[in-house]
């Protein structure tokens, strides 16, 4: 699992990016697990992104 979690962070931030320094990395990172875990949708949770399914089964 953590395989796919790592090609999935390179493809999508790592690869698209230029980084200027360490500290513009971590904002951008910040930003990106934000993203990911509130916005992006995932296949594997019935297209909600994490957020919402967790707000879903928690109130079922």
């Amino acid at each position: 699992m953590s395989e796919a979690t790592n090609k999935i962070l390179k493809t999508e931030l790592i690869y698209q990016h230029k980084f200027k320094n360490l500290e513009q990395l971590k904002y951008e990172l910040e930003k990106y697990i934000y993203w990911y875990n509130n916005d992006r949708i995932h296949g594997s949770l019935g297209y909600l992104s994490p957020l919402e399914y967790k707000k879903l089964n928690m109130t079922s």
